[in-house]
């Protein structure tokens, strides 16, 4: 915390620090981003021309927001980028329960601490991210959790039940002048949803019994998935019209934008080209099409995230086994895949013990679509010619990259599947051998050679 900022309210008040809403602070932090060209919304990913502008209108309007949609579609990373537009430090009355500014307290403890010390009102300074409430609403979330109820430990030291001080605020009150998320809304019950009512528009809560005119200075967010398909709950309807917006967000919209939050958000143990993470990025978009998958789940941008991840572990795997350095992703990784991951989609109903057969598939179609993007127009007979005179190239995770490429004679159209790829000629022997093994698996699906796998992991490239 900055040294020297004001400690007391009397310092406060000539400082200037005038009272600012959250709404009004947030709507002046994001306006002078934008004039400036800064990007408000680091680390979200092709947002950038659907939700990003509606979202940015909601807040300039002072808009409570509702994001819907399914799994996996960044709705919780966006509502906590949403703190960066906070003042980076604000201040609260030291001591005090909620978070009050000290010009302008708001609770019973608040406005007595205010009276008897006026401008010695000893004041403390709280980070932005300090303002930030996120609950998960779960079937075991009350009343109490959300807004507060009476403490038995307060009335046991000798307090009055009627006293308001007896009171325990909960996550609403506590995040005065900040931010309140709440995840997967739907989930809370119908008679909790209720508590929040008069919180959003009325601005006074109520805790058995107690009517206290709190006037909570918040922005609730909230994500939920579309109420068309799920059956755990709904947004009561008063609710929803206490929301300003409701904002529906999607999967990226691209292959580049899918690329682009895989290579930000996976955490790869191994080198994994291009190449590789483009097939990954097709593969999950096409299961986003298929009809054996259940889209009303959808296929969340974490199994693009966790697919990548699993492709690094098994490079990383064969290079412990092989003592290959560094240790890069070839095509016979993507193997590992539908394995590992089937349990992260739901299928269609009929679709049971076909599911390792259609990952498989829908694999290779991406795989086709990537190679005929990169190498389209490139003439790789030579390569198939040389595989049908008798140089049979073996791989898989026990095989390293010095062996795919001995295997093969010097062939000038592999030095331009390698630059296609974006393998340099001076890179190690295992990223052009990533390449090499890239021409020959888009050969294979071309059925222009044979490949021939046992139960070990290898694979034999051949006529």
């Amino acid at each position: 915390m900055p040294t020297d900022l004001p400690a007391t309210a009397g310092a406060l008040r000539a400082a200037g620090y005038a009272p600012r809403s959250v709404k009004a602070e947030i709507r002046e932090n994001l306006l002078a981003r934008l004039a400036s060209g800064d990007d408000p919304w680091p680390g979200i990913v092709g947002f950038d021309r659907t939700v990003l502008p509606q979202l940015e209108r909601a807040l300039l309007a002072g808009h409570d927001v509702v994001l819907l949609g399914e799994r996996g579609q960044g709705k919780t990373r966006l509502l906590r980028t949403v703190v960066e537009l906070l003042d980076e430090w604000t201040p609260v009355i030291e001591g005090a329960e909620l978070g009050e500014h000290p010009l302008e307290p708001i609770s019973p403890q608040g406005r007595r601490l205010a009276a008897e010390l006026g401008d010695d009102l000893p004041v403390v300074w709280r980070h932005r991210s300090q303002r930030y409430a996120e609950k998960l609403a779960t079937p075991d979330t009350s009343v109490g959790d959300l807004i507060g109820d009476v403490d038995p430990v307060k009335v046991a030291e000798g307090r009055r039940l009627g006293d308001p001080e007896t009171i325990h605020f909960g996550l609403v009150p506590r995040a005065h002048r900040g931010i309140v998320a709440v995840n997967e809304l739907p989930d809370l019950a119908e008679r909790i949803q209720v508590a929040l009512l008069n919180v959003m528009e009325e601005r006074d809560i109520q805790v058995r019994g107690y009517t206290l005119r709190l006037p909570l200075d918040v922005l609730l967010v909230a994500t939920a998935n579309p109420e068309d398909y799920t059956n755990r709950g709904r947004i009561i309807t008063p609710l929803k019209d206490r929301f300003g917006a409701e904002i529906r967000t999607h999967y990226p919209l691209t292959v580049e934008a899918e690329m682009a939050l895989v290579r930000q958000e996976a955490e790869l143990v191994a080198e994994v080209g291009d190449p590789l993470i483009e097939v990954l990025a097709r593969f999950v978009r096409r299961l986003r099409e298929s009809p054996a998958i259940d889209q009303r789940s959808g296929v969340s941008a974490r199994f693009a995230v966790a697919a990548a991840e699993t492709v690094a572990a098994a490079a990383l795997r064969r290079a412990a086994l092989t003592g290959e350095d560094p240790a890069v992703a070839r095509p016979v990784d993507l193997e590992s895949v539908p394995a590992v991951l089937r349990g992260k989609l739901e299928f269609e109903s009929g679709e049971e013990g076909r599911e390792q057969e259609h990952l498989t598939h829908m694999l290779r179609r991406a795989f086709a679509d990537t190679a005929r993007d990169r190498l389209g127009g490139l003439d790789l007979r030579p390569l198939a010619d040389a595989v049908d005179e008798g140089h049979l190239v073996t791989t898989g995770e026990r095989v390293p990259g010095t062996q795919v490429l001995s295997a093969l004679p010097e062939l000038p159209v592999l030095h331009e599947v390698a630059l296609r790829l974006g393998v340099a000629v001076g890179d190690p022997p295992q990223r052009i051998a990533a390449a090499v093994e890239f021409a020959l698996e888009s050969l294979y699906l071309a059925r222009q050679v044979a490949k021939d796998s046992d139960d070990e992991g290898s694979a034999v490239y051949g006529a």
